[in-house]
C-alpha cells in the first residue's frame, strides 16, 4: 500500500500537464500513486497521460467515457486510492520540491491525523509568486494536534482540497463524495474540518497555484455560478443531520451571506441578464438559513447584506452603482491629496534648504532604511565615541523601528522631520544611495560605504547585463551618485571597480570597511553569546550557507541548493545555519524548504538576524557563491567554502569582475553531494584550504585593520589627520586619499 494516493482530474490542460505531473514524479519522497483522471478531455491531455503511465508504473491512467466535470473526476479517482492518504492536485498546478516528504514527515511526527493542511503560493502568469496571504495561520503558536475547535480561523482559509491531505479512512469512513458544478471545494473543505478529530499544519508552501491569464472557469460570466445555492443548500443540511455540528450553523450563515455578495460584487461571475435572479435566490437563503437570534458577524458589509436580503434587485444595484461611484470620488481625491501634498512638500523644502547647515548633525541610513547596521552603524558607534558634540539621527522606515536599540534618535523616511534633518545635516552616511528628492547642498559631507568588497557587476557595468538591472536605470543611479564626497574602500580592487563602475567625482577614501572592524579585532565574548543565543549546542560545528541574490530568477533570486539533501549529508555534530539575502526576508520561497526544515529543527534560519558580523564571528566555516561575506570573514581566518552550482548561468546574466573559482578562499564544490562530503571527510578544513586562503587574504586584506570606523570620523567628523598608519596590501599606494 502506497503512503499518498494522488488524484489529478485533466481536462483541457495539455500545455500544463506535463509540467504538474513532473512536479509529482519528481519528488524526492516517492511512496505514492498518481491517479490521473482525464474527463474526456478533447485536446492533447489524453495522450500525455497515456505516456506518462507508460513511463512510471505509479501512474495510473484514467480515461472517463463522459466529462463529468472535476466533482466527479476526483470522486472516480477516490474510488481508486489505495493509500494511506488521500491528495488532491489540479491539472495545472503543481508540488514545489520536497513537498511530499514533509507532508509525510509531519503525519508520522503528529500520530497519522485524519488531515493535515499545508500552504501554497500564487505562480501568476506574468511572473509574479506570492505566498498565500493567511500564512501565518501556519506559522501561529498552538497545539500540533488539534480540531477545528480549536483553531477555528481554519474555516477561514481559501476553500480548497488540494493543500490538504486526508487520512483515507477517514475519508471513506465519513462517505465524502465532491457534489458536481462549481464551488464543490467548499462542500468538501468544510464538512471534513468540521468532523475530523485531529488536524495538523504544514507550515510550508508545498503548492503552486497557477493564476493563468485566460480559461480560468470560475471567471467566466455563466450560469454555472448559480451552482453556490446547491452547495450551501448541501452544507446546512449537513448540519442538520449532525446535532453535534450546530455550533458552526451560524459560521456557515455568515460565510453564505459574504460569498453571495462576493459573487454578485463581481463582473466576471454572473451574466448582468441573470443578475436579478441570482439576487432573489440568495436573498430567500439569506431568509430561509438564518439561525433565531443570529448577529451577523462585523466583517460581513451590513447595508449590502440588508439590501440582498431584504430589498429588491433594482435598489440593490443602485446600492452598487453609487458605490462604485463613491469609489471613484475617493480615487480621485487621493490624487489631488497627492498633488496637494507635492506641492506643499515642494514650498517646504524650499524654506528649509534656506537654512544654515548644521555643523554638528550626522544623518546616517543603511540597506534601504532597515536600521542601525552595516558601515553606517560602526562609524555612527565610532562617532559617539570619539565626536559626542556631533549628534547623529538616523533614517528608519517605520516597519524596523521596533527594532532599534533604545535612545536611538530616528526620522521615518520622506516624513516632514526627515526633510528637516537630510537638508540641515553636514555629514550624510549610506551604504545605498539617498533618495532622488534629496538635495546635494554645499558644505554637506556625502560619505558612500557601499556593501563590501565587489564581485558581482555594479552601476554603470550593469548596463552589458540587462537583466541585472531589471527595475531601475543606470542614469538615474549615477545621478544619484553624483552626490557621493567620499566613497569608502577596503582594498585596491574595490578602488578600481568603484572608480570605473561610479564615473562621478568622488574621493576614494582607503579606509577599510567599518563593519569589518569587529572581525579583525573580534570583541571578547562576543562570538560565544552569539553562539549561545542561537541555541547552537556546545561543541558543535557551525557552518553558515550565506548565498548572493540570483537576478535572473524571477521568481525570487533564492537560491537552488537543495537544502534537505546537504543536511542529510552532513556529519551529525555540524549545524547548518541558512542565511538568505535580506530582499527574500519576506518571500515565498523562504516558505519553501528552510521553513520546513527550520520548524523541523534541521537547520537554523538566520535570515532576520539584523547583524551579519555575528553570524560570521559565531560560524566555524562559511559556505557562500558570489557573495562578498566571503572578503569580510576571510579577516577571521576560518575556512570558506565556494558553492557555484550555477556559475555560468551567473556569470552570463550578471557579470563578475573575476572567476572566483581561478583563486578561491578555500574548496569549491558545485552540487550538494560534493559539499557535504566535503564536511562529512574534514577536507573542509585541510592544509589545501588553509593555503587557499592565506593567499586570498594577501590579495584581499587591503586596508582593513580594525580602526576602519575610526579612521572615518578622525578624518571627516575630527579633521584630524590619520590616527594610526594605513596597512595597504603589497604594490597598494601609501598615501591616505587618492581622487578619482
Amino acid at each position: 500500500m502506497p503512503r499518498f494516493s494522488i488524484v489529478v482530474p485533466v481536462y483541457n490542460v495539455q500545455g500544463y500537464l506535463r509540467a504538474c505531473l513532473e512536479s509529482v514524479l519528481g519528488q524526492s519522497y516517492g511512496d505514492f500513486e498518481l491517479i490521473v483522471v482525464d474527463d474526456r478531455s478533447p485536446d492533447g491531455s489524453p495522450a500525455i497521460i497515456d505516456e506518462f503511465a507508460a513511463r512510471d508504473e505509479r501512474v495510473v491512467a484514467v480515461h472517463l467515457p463522459v466529462n463529468g466535470g472535476i466533482g466527479p473526476a476526483r470522486n472516480h479517482g477516490a474510488k481508486l486510492a489505495r493509500g494511506e492518504y488521500l491528495l488532491f492536485l489540479d491539472s495545472d498546478d503543481s508540488y514545489t520540491p520536497g513537498a511530499l516528504r514533509a507532508i509525510a514527515e509531519r503525519i508520522d511526527a503528529t500520530a497519522r491525523p485524519d488531515i493535515v493542511l499545508f500552504d501554497y503560493a500564487r505562480t501568476h502568469w506574468h511572473g509574479a509568486v506570492r505566498r498565500n496571504r493567511d500564512a501565518e495561520v501556519f506559522a501561529a503558536p498552538g497545539p500540533e494536534v488539534f480540531t477545528v475547535a480549536e483553531r477555528p480561523e481554519l474555516l477561514d482559509l481559501f476553500t480548497v482540497v488540494w493543500n490538504k491531505a486526508y487520512r483515507l479512512d477517514f475519508f471513506r469512513e465519513g462517505a465524502f463524495t465532491f457534489p458536481t458544478g462549481f464551488y464543490e471545494d467548499a462542500v468538501i473543505v468544510y464538512q471534513t474540518l468540521w468532523t475530523a478529530r485531529t488536524i495538523s499544519l504544514v507550515d510550508r508552501v508545498c503548492v503552486y497555484y497557477r493564476q493563468r491569464r485566460q480559461g480560468n472557469a470560475m471567471r467566466t460570466p455563466s450560469r454555472e455560478h448559480f451552482e453556490v445555492f446547491a452547495q450551501y443548500e448541501r452544507l446546512f443540511r449537513f448540519i442538520g443531520e449532525r446535532p453535534a455540528l450546530e455550533r458552526w450553523r451560524g459560521f456557515l450563515y455568515d460565510h453564505m451571506a459574504d460569498h453571495y455578495l462576493f459573487i454578485l460584487r463581481q463582473k466576471d461571475r454572473v451574466p448582468p441578464a441573470s443578475r436579478p435572479e441570482f439576487h432573489r435566490r440568495a436573498a430567500r437563503d439569506l431568509r430561509a438559513h438564518r439561525p433565531d437570534g443570529h448577529r451577523l458577524a462585523a466583517d460581513v458589509p451590513r447595508t449590502s447584506f440588508t439590501l440582498l436580503a431584504r430589498a429588491p434587485y433594482a435598489l440593490y444595484a443602485l446600492h452598487r452603482v453609487a458605490a462604485v461611484k463613491r469609489a471613484g470620488l475617493r480615487r480621485r481625491r487621493r490624487v489631488w491629496r497627492g498633488r496637494l501634498r507635492r506641492v506643499l512638500l515642494a514650498l517646504h523644502r524650499r524654506l528649509v534648504l534656506r537654512r544654515g547647515l548644521d555643523a554638528n548633525l550626522a544623518v546616517y541610513s543603511a540597506f534601504g532604511h532597515r536600521g542601525v547596521l552595516g558601515d553606517p552603524a560602526a562609524i555612527h558607534l565610532k562617532a559617539r565615541e570619539l565626536a559626542p558634540h556631533i549628534r547623529g539621527v538616523w533614517v528608519v522606515a517605520r516597519e524596523h523601528v521596533a527594532a532599534l536599540p533604545p535612545g536611538t534618535e530616528h526620522v521615518l523616511p520622506g516624513s516632514r522631520a526627515y526633510r528637516r534633518v537630510t537638508a540641515r545635516a553636514t555629514y550624510l552616511i549610506n551604504n545605498v544611495n539617498w533618495a532622488n528628492d534629496l538635495v546635494k547642498r554645499e558644505g554637506s559631507v556625502h560619505v558612500h560605504t557601499h556593501q563590501g568588497t565587489p564581485v558581482k557587476s555594479m552601476g554603470a557595468d550593469l548596463l552589458a547585463y540587462p537583466g541585472a538591472r531589471r527595475g531601475f536605470s543606470v542614469p538615474k543611479m549615477l545621478r544619484r551618485a553624483d552626490r557621493w564626497d567620499y566613497s569608502l574602500v577596503a582594498n585596491p580592487h574595490s578602488e578600481l571597480v568603484w572608480d570605473r563602475a561610479y564615473p562621478c567625482g568622488f574621493t576614494s577614501l582607503r579606509s577599510g570597511s567599518p563593519r569589518n572592524d569587529c572581525l579583525v579585532r573580534p570583541p571578547e565574548g562576543r562570538r560565544e553569546s552569539v553562539r549561545q543565543r542561537l541555541g547552537v549546542p556546545e561543541g558543535s560545528t557551525l557552518i553558515l550557507y550565506a548565498p548572493t541574490s540570483r537576478d535572473h530568477r524571477r521568481s525570487g533570486q533564492a537560491p537552488a541548493c537543495d537544502l534537505e539533501r546537504l543536511v542529510a549529508g552532513l556529519p551529525g555534530d555540524h549545524v547548518l545555519a541558512v542565511r538568505l539575502h535580506p530582499s527574500l526576508a519576506r518571500h515565498h520561497e523562504r516558505g519553501l524548504a528552510l521553513g520546513d526544515l527550520a520548524g523541523r529543527g534541521l537547520v537554523l534560519d538566520v535570515t532576520d538576524e539584523p547583524h551579519v558580523e555575528d553570524l560570521l564571528l559565531a560560524c566555524d566555516a562559511l559556505v557562500t557563491d558570489y557573495s562578498s561575506l566571503m572578503f569580510d570573514y576571510a579577516h577571521l581566518d576560518r575556512p570558506i567554502v565556494l558553492h557555484v552550482y550555477d556559475q555560468d548561468t551567473f556569470r552570463a546574466a550578471r557579470g563578475t569582475y573575476f572567476d572566483v573559482t581561478e583563486r578561491p578562499p578555500g574548496h569549491v564544490t558545485r552540487n550538494e553531494d560534493e559539499l557535504a562530503r566535503l564536511f562529512a571527510s574534514g577536507a573542509w578544513c585541510d592544509e589545501e584550504s588553509a593555503r587557499l586562503r592565506t593567499a586570498f587574504r594577501a590579495r584581499f586584506a587591503g586596508y582593513d585593520d580594525g580602526r576602519a570606523a575610526e579612521r572615518v570620523v578622525r578624518l571627516l567628523m575630527l579633521g584630524e589627520d590619520l590616527a594610526v598608519p594605513m596597512v595597504p596590501a603589497p604594490g597598494a599606494p601609501s598615501d591616505a586619499l587618492t581622487r578619482s
